[in-house]
């Protein structure tokens, strides 16, 4: 008989050929070009197979998604975790809105990368990569930040040659000179790593910047430029006639890339309205997540994509633009932003709710709309990390499971 339980349990165990299955869902994969319900296996860290129906005995445990949307999960490319003054720690907002992988955009410089890399990346479970700022001392104010003697294309170069498994590009931000000093050497620092650049300043008058030239003649295919809605970074509109300005569609066709960055002054609905009804949305959806803009404004990852089908797009293309685009922008597709059968098992099981919602900008002028994409539970690296409706658990049933003790 002993021989018997034995087998049974050994042929049950051997049956049991995935730790985690993700039942009953409907996965939007763009990579893969699937809009459909699907089970999504997961085998120690890895998605083992994307199939239709996938028994529940094959798994050891069962994550009901009745219901939700399951997505790879999501890419914020420009979010701060570590040097400025608004940053937050990434396992605190990030994993609990389905983005297992956040972009530090310029917190860090050459001379303080080494204290960003222990302090903050290799304590987060959340996957934290980094664009590293022109600036060598970071992103720690205008002592830093305008100090073009310390922005060093050949130090920059040196450290993202060194760390390419964590910095993905550079960041040029906040110069509050005029002239094109810093993105000038950001982007030689770019051409020397080869890796893009992420631009983020302003084009105030007295800046002696313009869009134009900017996109033009100094940006390269595959840069981005981030806070695509805010007028003071970039002229997407004309502010007299109301339309798309022509330098942006030139520099689209050219391989320049938008980035939302949505932050807590850099979304305005004006701005954001006009360009969506000339059917002009960013090529990559981002947070500028820190510490103002995550309470007013709520710019984490599911409120910009809430944002963007307000604003017209569909919920696949703004799952494309949280995932696959940006892992391709910063080239990490197909590593990140696909469920692939072979890549990590980084996942977001979301719920898009009906009812009235209010959406604010950088103004704090709001927009209601009646659809709003909350994260229900988070995989990282083939773990239930964040689970706010319990799919993940048994529910309990049996009064006598503990004893009260008078």
């Amino acid at each position: 008989m002993w021989k018997l339980a034995l087998f049974l349990i050994a042929t049950f165990a051997s049956a049991q050929n995935y730790d985690l299955l993700i039942k009953s869902g409907h996965v939007i994969d763009p990579a893969n070009s699937i809009d459909a319900r699907r089970d999504v296996a997961i085998k120690g860290n890895t998605i083992a197979r994307v199939a239709p129906d996938i028994p529940t005995a094959e798994a050891r445990k069962v994550i009901d998604a009745s219901g939700l949307y399951v997505t790879p999960g999501l890419i914020d490319l420009h979010a701060h975790v570590y040097g400025y003054s608004g940053s937050i720690f990434p396992d605190d907002t990030a994993l609990t809105t389905g983005t297992t992988t956040v972009v530090d955009a310029g917190g860090a410089g050459y001379r303080t990368f080494d204290d960003f890399k222990k302090t903050i990346i290799d304590r987060s479970r959340t996957r934290v990569l980094a664009l590293i700022n022109i600036a060598g001392g970071g992103m720690t104010g205008s002592a830093s930040e305008d100090n073009v003697a310390d922005m060093l294309p050949d130090k920059t170069a040196a450290v993202i040659k060194a760390n390419r498994d964590t910095i993905v590009g550079i960041k040029c931000a906040h110069f509050s000179h005029p002239g094109w000093d810093a993105i000038n050497r950001a982007i030689e620092a770019g051409r020397l790593a080869g890796v893009p650049v992420m631009i983020d300043d302003k084009i105030f008058t007295n800046a002696g910047r313009h869009s134009r030239e900017k996109l033009l003649d100094r940006m390269r295919p595959g840069d981005l430029h981030t806070h695509v809605f805010n007028d003071r970074q970039l002229e997407v509109i004309d502010r007299f006639t109301g339309k798309l300005q022509p330098w942006i569609l030139e520099a689209r066709r050219r391989g320049v890339l938008f980035d939302l960055g949505h932050g807590g002054g850099s979304f305005l609905w004006p701005v954001a309205i006009a360009a969506a009804k000339q059917g002009f949305y960013p090529d990559t959806i981002s947070t500028d997540l820190h510490s103002s803009s995550i309470l007013i404004p709520q710019s984490d990852m599911p409120n910009c994509i809430s944002k963007m089908m307000l604003l017209g797009m569909t919920l696949p293309d703004a799952i494309a633009r949280s995932t696959v685009a940006p892992a391709k922008a910063i080239s990490r597709y197909p590593e990140l932003g696909t469920l692939s059968e072979g890549t990590l098992a980084d996942i977001g099981l979301f719920a898009l709710r009906d009812g009235v919602f209010a959406y604010k900008d950088a103004w704090q002028k709001k927009m209601l709309g009646t659809k709003k994409l909350e994260c229900v539970a988070t995989i990282r690296n083939g773990r239930l990390v964040f689970d706010t409706e319990g799919r993940g658990f048994p529910e309990w049933t049996t009064a006598g499971d503990y004893t009260v003790i008078p």
